[in-house]
């Protein structure tokens, strides 16, 4: 997918203490994509398969719930998961399919690099987004070694 004009990806990258098979389980398995991402997750993990979340929106987004129809793309455990990503929400002018994440995962001793790429969000949609990934990273960085990403 191309950028939109003068538009750079969001890059996100954090070390996560647990292996790569535990953090791929969190973005393919519902009831760990409801931990730290979403309130309501129905998946499909494999190339065409549903990706569709809600998310019930917060002190930044009040408006909600949010709802999230991508596809996947690429599932290759436990290294990288590829999906698209929108929202039927209008107002936040990110229509489903329209931007694709891209999350790679590699070893690290007993940990995990994680790298995130979004790409083909507008100008308006990018810093949002940007602020919403480090805020739910940070919220997986804990989720994934059983911690509570609400405390």
């Amino acid at each position: 997918m191309t950028e939109a004009p003068g538009t750079e990806p969001i890059v996100k990258e954090l070390r996560i203490g647990a292996s790569p098979e535990t953090v791929f389980a969190f973005f393919t398995e519902p009831e760990k994509l409801t931990r730290w991402l979403c309130d309501e997750a129905t998946v499909d993990p494999r190339p065409g398969g549903v990706n569709h979340q809600r998310h019930p929106g917060d002190e930044d987004n009040p408006n909600g719930p949010y709802r999230m129809r991508g596809e996947f793309i690429e599932v290759s455990p436990p290294s990288r998961v590829v999906f698209t990503w929108g929202y039927e929400n209008p107002e936040i002018n990110v229509p489903p399919g329209s931007s694709t994440v891209e999350v790679t995962l590699e070893p690290d001793g007993g940990s995990t690099r994680l790298r995130l790429v979004h790409r083909g969000l507008s100008g308006a949609a990018r810093g949002p987004h940007a602020g919403g990934w480090e805020k739910m990273l940070a919220r997986l960085a804990v989720a994934v070694t059983d911690g509570d990403p609400d405390a």
